[in-house]
Order: structure tokens, then sequence, then C-alpha cells
């Protein structure tokens, strides 16, 4: 039976704000990115998301972006090597603080929207991320977009990496995440996304809008947690995969990662 890990973007509310439907999205997924304070969530935002993923049995992981809290992160920022990997590392401590004070461990890290895209196609942001994570504990997992450079940098760096699609976005011919501001970017509805999911899963590749196919791994399947979608997303890839004689799991119960 094969392994695969679903993982969400949770923990992003603010204050009076909510964002997503954290509770029951924790009730499907197996791993949680947790916002760390820079592009979402504060500091009791993070306590109750921790508390939600240890009473779930969800592996938790650090979800650090851009100190960029009006933009949600998915503005564009020119940091230099030293604040990238300054950024990076405060708000996995921070998590890491939050976690061990509810009996919990951060054991995995996976950057944020713009943070993560930029560093998809940028070798030096992927080494400073890759670096800063080392850093900390070089136990902790890369939670990387599948074959993009955040793969192999990281690997580089001696650290395990899980390698990433997406159930709910669509791909360019260059194997990256089609940019949200263009129309066809989403992709909407639970059947569509497990659609897309399965042929993912089943032929090891990820496949972009004009049909071309480009080989990966793929060892975790994100559903974001904003989209209106999200729990009906989440369950019918879940169901979906299970179906298939999938097994999900948590990323720390990954056997294979390298």
């Amino acid at each position: 039976m094969t392994d695969i890990n679903i993982n969400s973007d949770l923990g992003e509310s603010f204050g009076a704000w909510t964002m997503g439907n954290d509770a029951e999205v924790l009730k499907i997924v197996r791993t949680a990115n947790v916002a760390c304070g820079f592009h979402a969530s504060d500091p009791v935002v993070m306590v109750d998301t921790v508390k939600l993923c240890a009473a779930n049995g969800v592996s938790i992981g650090a979800h650090p972006g851009f100190p960029d809290l009006q933009g949600f992160g998915r503005r564009a920022m020119k940091l230099t090597p030293a604040e990238l990997e300054a950024v990076t590392a405060y708000q996995i401590g921070a998590l890491q603080a939050i976690a061990a004070m509810n009996g919990a461990k951060v054991t995995h890290v996976k950057p944020h929207g713009m943070m993560a895209n930029m560093s998809t196609e940028d070798e030096d942001m992927a080494l400073c991320i890759a670096r800063a994570i080392r850093a900390v504990d070089r136990d902790l997992i890369f939670l990387a977009q599948a074959q993009t450079v955040q793969v192999t940098t990281a690997r580089k760096a001696g650290l395990r990496v899980a390698e990433e699609v997406f159930a709910d976005r669509t791909y360019g011919d260059n194997g990256l995440l089609t940019p949200r501001r263009l129309p066809n970017a989403m992709i909407h509805g639970p059947a569509e996304s497990l659609a897309h999911v399965k042929r993912m899963v089943e032929e090891q590749a990820i496949f972009s809008l004009s049909g071309k196919k480009i080989p990966c791994r793929v060892d975790s399947v994100c559903v974001h947690g904003d989209g209106a979608d999200a729990v009906a997303t989440a369950r019918a890839v879940r169901e979906g995969l299970e179906a298939s004689q999938i097994r999900i799991v948590p990323l720390t119960e990954m056997a294979d990662l390298r």
C-alpha cells in the first residue's frame, strides 16, 4: 500500500479576524503548516492551532513567510541573504516555543506564499531557507514544491525533503505554479481537485495547463485551508485516495523521505 501525506496551510487567522475552518480541516488532513506571525496569525492563534493539531494527531510544521501582514505574504520582497535566514529562523523558533509550551513538536518547515514561489526558481534564496532550517534543527523536514530547486538545494544542505504537489492549483510548462494573478491559477471544486490529484499520484508527475507531463516524486498533497471549498476538497481528496488503496499518513510517517 502506498503512503501519501495530505497537508494544509492553517493558523492564518489574526486577532478577531478568522480565516478558514481549521477545526474541520484538521479532522481530515494529516499535516499542518502553521503560520508564524509574519504573513498571518498571532501567538494566541498559534497556540490554538497547535492544540488542534495535537488533538487530531496531525504533524506540525512551521510556515514562515515574508514580513507582510497586509499582503498575506503574497507580495514580492527583496531581502538580503542575512535577512532571509534570520526571518526564517525567527519564525521557526517562535512556533517551536509555542509547540513546546503545549507538549508538541515542530517536525517540518514549508515556506509560504511569495517566499516559497521565489525560492522555487532562485537557488540562492532556497539555500538561505535551507541553511536557516538546518541551523535551527537539522532533523526538520523541508516540505518543498516538487521538482524545483527547493528540492535539490535542501538535499545538498543535508535535509530530508518531502516533495509537494497542489490539489487546488494549476501548473505551467516550467513545472511551477500558475501565478495567482492569472484567471486559471486555481482549480475549483472537490471533484476536479480529486481528478487532478489522482492523476499526479498515479503517474508521479505534474501536468501543465497545456498538457505537458513533468515527472516528479509526489510525497505530499496540499489543500489550501483558506478557500471556500477547503473542507469539501480535503475530504474528497482523502476519501478518493483511500479508495485507491493509498494510506494517508502524517509527514513524520513517510518512511522513504531522503
